[in-house]
């Protein structure tokens, strides 16, 4: 029998229909509209900083925080919307945050300064946060149990396929027109998604008198704990951790910040976020899933782009077009995913596509410098396929057997756990990055010497090219050590690949300790 923390939401929301109104599903899809601008927003920029760099006179330290601002304030603000979303209900929150997100990207849009640039993204970041959780959170309340194989796939398609095409779509529009266009392009969805919002949304009642017991020093130490997490692994990798004096200060202030907040959380009456619905297993390993999810979800959005510009000299634009192959198999593969959902044990899908994405990893720790798009294409297609089969069941398996009341809590906790996983996937990857390309460095350069015959020859070639250029032997040898190193950041590729494929597949063990859910093609719930 199905206890009331393994109830489907669906089936005590709506009992007594299993048919999707029209109405219903047309204002999902328009919230779905919401929530890819948000995430796409994050990547979108990321392909175009130089030009925003240029076009605001700032420097490379200033222009990172472009995204370290919005990064930072919708990491505060994920996990915040399930007491907003309770408070406010669906209609009013999203609706708020729509239209915050349009307004700021018009402002980000028009900044004429860094200054001003970076608040108005922060407060994009905080504002447009809203519309995700409350995606997920309203597909597994509004629509019957028998739905989720519909509704899982939309929502785990647009949390994958936006950030995977951000850089394609980022380096159209500033190589078609400029940089202001990647905030104005919001402008028009964002005020009919507002609008829609407004006129169709009708999921939920809002709850008011929880207004006037909103946990203010809750958010304080929430805000501190998560917005100092992200800036340390933003920022730690590339600054030497806790050498660098702001980072040594922000990783104190939120490990201060944890204490205060885990305290609060369990001492008051009313908490910013209820951590108890960890108590249940499917979701609380769902989490973890997550987070591992989010470090290969935004790792390889961010591996891929710097191997294809740091190594080959690629554009914006054509690693945009090299990495649209992922989103294309995303897209096929979605459709499939649902269907499978229906018949296969999510778990065992889980584990496939968890050791799918390890294989697509691990063939492309034998990257060479000439790594191109045909070598590309078959570990981005795996990467796909292997990202939408570990996702969408992992977001039914977490939040598709929670009871409603616990749901848009949960959903807030959940896509957290994607974004820090994310944070700290970046951090890690820099850090291998880094520390793999100084120690090749240095076993190259103890290989490249006058008795290797190879090196030798390399570095005659070398000035017998640029004889009659000026000093032939010194730039053959700034040349000779181009290539060295050159060749030590593609094996740092290559040592990042072989790190996530270890931990992928060791990943896909984890599957094993999660309950089996029910089947959805029955509509009853887990035992």
């Amino acid at each position: 029998m199905a206890n009331a923390t393994t109830a489907s939401p669906a089936m005590m929301a709506n009992p007594a229909s299993e048919r999707i109104a029209p109405k219903r599903l047309f204002a999902f899809i328009i919230m779905v509209f919401g929530m890819f601008m948000s995430i796409l927003d994050i990547q979108i920029v990321s392909a175009s900083l130089s030009e925003i760099q240029a076009g605001l006179s700032a420097s490379s330290s200033e222009v990172s925080w472009v995204q370290t601002a919005y990064l930072i304030a919708e990491v505060i603000a994920i996990p915040l919307s399930g007491f907003l979303s309770r408070a406010l209900g669906t209609r009013l929150l999203f609706a708020i945050s729509a239209a915050g997100f349009t307004v700021s990207s018009l402002l980000c849009g028009f900044a004429t300064t860094i200054e001003e640039m970076i608040l108005w993204r922060a407060l994009q970041g905080f504002l447009g946060a809203g519309m995700i959780p409350t995606v997920f959170a309203s597909a597994y309340t509004v629509f019957p149990r028998s739905k989720f194989h519909i509704v899982g796939p939309i929502i785990g398609l647009v949390a994958t396929l936006a950030p995977t095409i951000g850089p394609t779509v980022g380096g159209y529009i500033t190589d078609l027109m400029s940089w202001n266009w990647l905030f104005f392009i919001n402008v028009v969805p964002g005020i009919a998604i507002t609008l829609g919002v407004i006129a169709l949304v009708d999921f939920d009642e809002p709850h008011f008198e929880l207004l006037d017991r909103f946990d203010w020093w809750g958010l304080l130490f929430m805000a501190g704990f998560l917005g100092t997490l992200e800036y340390v692994l933003e920022e730690g990798p590339q600054y030497e951790w806790m050498q660098d004096t702001s980072v040594a200060i922000c990783a104190w202030i939120g490990a201060i910040s944890a204490i205060a907040f885990f305290w609060r959380v369990f001492t008051a009456a009313e908490p910013i976020v209820n951590l108890r619905t960890f108590s249940n297993r499917n979701f609380a390993i769902g989490c973890v899933l997550q987070f591992c999810i989010g470090i290969g979800l935004y790792g390889l959005t961010y591996i891929y782009p710097r191997y294809l510009a740091e190594v080959r000299g690629y554009s914006a634009l054509m690693i945009g077009e090299t990495m649209f192959v992922s989103g294309i198999t995303m897209f096929l593969v979605a459709p499939l995913v649902g269907r499978l959902m229906v018949k296969l044990d999510m778990r065992y899908m889980i584990a496939f596509g968890l050791i799918v994405f390890a294989i697509g990893s691990y063939q492309m720790t034998w990257i060479t410098r000439d790594y191109d798009f045909y070598e590309l294409l078959v570990p981005q297609i795996l990467r796909g396929i292997g990202m939408m089969f570990a996702m969408v069941p992992t977001n039914n398996i977490a939040l598709g057997t929670l009871a409603p009341d616990r749901v848009k809590n949960a959903s807030g906790l959940f896509n957290l756990m994607r974004n820090l996983g994310g944070a700290v996937g970046l951090a890690v990857i820099n850090t291998v990055l880094n520390d793999r390309t100084d120690l090749h460095i240095t076993r190259l350069q103890e290989r490249v010497t006058w008795g290797n015959a190879t090196a030798t020859e390399t570095l005659t070639m070398l000035m017998q090219k640029f004889q009659g250029l000026g000093d032939s032997t010194l730039m053959a040898m700034k040349q000779l050590s181009q290539i060295v190193h050159r060749q030590a950041v593609v094996m740092s590729f290559g040592d990042a690949f072989f790190v996530l494929t270890v931990f992928y597949l060791g990943l896909s063990l984890l599957v094993m300790l999660l309950k089996k859910p029910a089947s959805l093609a029955g509509g009853g719930d887990a035992h």
